[in-house]
C-alpha cells in the first residue's frame, strides 16, 4: 500500500480540505498521514517558515513515503526553498512531489535534480469533485503511475505557472540551470491566474530576453485564468505569447486543460 504525506509548504488551507482528502484517497486504497503541521496558519502561510521546513524536510527524509501531496499552492514556498534538504537515498527513491501553481517552486527543484514530478490539482479538487468529473479520474490514474499522455511527444516536459517561474529566474533553480542540467530541449509548460496583460507580457519577454525561449523544444499554454485582457496592448494574450516565441520555429499549442481552472489535467513533469 503506497504511502500518501500530505504536507502544506505554502498558503494556509482549511483543515476541512485536507481531511476530506484524505478520506478520499484512503478510499482509493492508499495509507494517507498528514504532516504536523499541514494544518496550521500563520497569517497567509500554513504555518511559520520552520514548521513548513519542518514538515517538508521530515517527509523528503522518511523512506516510507511515496507520494508527497501539497495541500494547496497559494504563496511561501520561495521562503524556504534554498533550505529544503533533500534526499541521500537513490534518485529514484525519492517521493513523488504533487501540486500545482505556488509548488512549481518544488518542480523545478526536482527538475534541476532529474527527478519526476506531477502537476496535479490538489486537496480542494479531491475534497468537492463529484467521483465521475474527469479531472478527479485523471488524478486517480495519475497517482497510479497512469499520468495521462496530453502531447504525442517524447519530450520532457517542465515549468508550471509562469509567475512562481518568473520569480525564479536569476536563481539557482531558474529554467536555464535546468536546461542545463537536462542536457537537452524540454518542452516548456506554462500557466497563470489572476495577472494583468502587461506583467504577462514582461514575464515572456523576460523568459526570451534571458534565452529560455530559445533553448527549448515547443510551449504548451494552459489556462490564463482571471487574466484580463488590455486593448492597451493592442494586442490579446494569446497574441503576446505567440509575439515573445515568433522567431522560434518550434510548435505552440494554447488551450491545454492545465491550470487553475476545469478541467485541469495531470502532467508528469521532469
Amino acid at each position: 500500500m503506497k504511502h500518501i504525506r500530505i504536507i502544506s509548504p505554502s498558503g494556509a488551507i482549511n483543515p476541512q480540505l485536507i481531511l476530506q482528502a484524505q478520506q478520499r484517497l484512503q478510499s482509493w486504497g492508499y495509507h494517507v498521514t498528514i504532516g504536523q503541521y499541514a494544518m496550521q496558519q500563520y497569517g497567509r502561510f500554513a504555518g511559520t517558515i520552520q514548521q513548513r521546513l519542518s514538515d517538508i524536510n521530515q517527509a523528503l527524509a522518511d523512506p516510507s513515503i511515496d507520494i508527497i501531496l501539497c495541500s494547496r499552492g497559494g504563496y511561501g514556498l520561495q521562503q524556504i526553498l534554498d533550505k529544503i534538504i533533500l534526499p541521500t537515498r537513490s534518485k529514484n527513491e525519492w517521493p513523488l512531489i504533487v501540486g500545482y501553481s505556488d509548488i512549481t517552486e518544488l518542480h523545478s527543484l526536482m527538475a534541476l535534480h532529474g527527478v519526476p514530478s506531477l502537476h496535479m490539482s490538489m486537496c480542494k479538487n479531491l475534497s468537492e469533485l463529484a467521483d465521475d468529473d474527469p479531472t478527479l479520474l485523471a488524478m486517480r490514474e495519475a497517482l497510479a503511475g497512469r499520468a495521462p499522455r496530453l502531447l504525442d511527444t517524447d519530450a520532457t516536459v517542465i515549468g508550471g505557472n509562469l509567475s512562481v517561474l518568473y520569480g525564479l529566474q536569476g536563481t539557482p533553480w531558474d529554467l536555464n540551470h535546468i536546461i542545463d542540467a537536462m542536457g537537452c530541449a524540454p518542452v516548456l509548460l506554462i500557466e497563470d491566474i489572476d495577472e494583468t496583460h502587461y506583467h504577462i507580457d514582461r514575464m515572456m519577454n523576460n523568459l526570451r530576453l534571458s534565452g529560455v525561449l530559445g533553448r527549448i523544444s515547443g510551449l504548451v499554454v494552459g489556462h490564463f485564468t482571471d487574466c484580463k485582457e488590455d486593448e492597451r496592448m493592442g494586442c490579446s494574450i494569446e497574441q503576446t505569447i505567440r509575439q515573445a516565441v515568433q522567431d522560434y520555429d518550434y510548435p505552440v499549442i494554447f488551450g491545454a486543460p492545465v491550470g487553475h481552472e476545469m478541467p485541469n489535467m495531470p502532467v508528469l513533469l521532469g
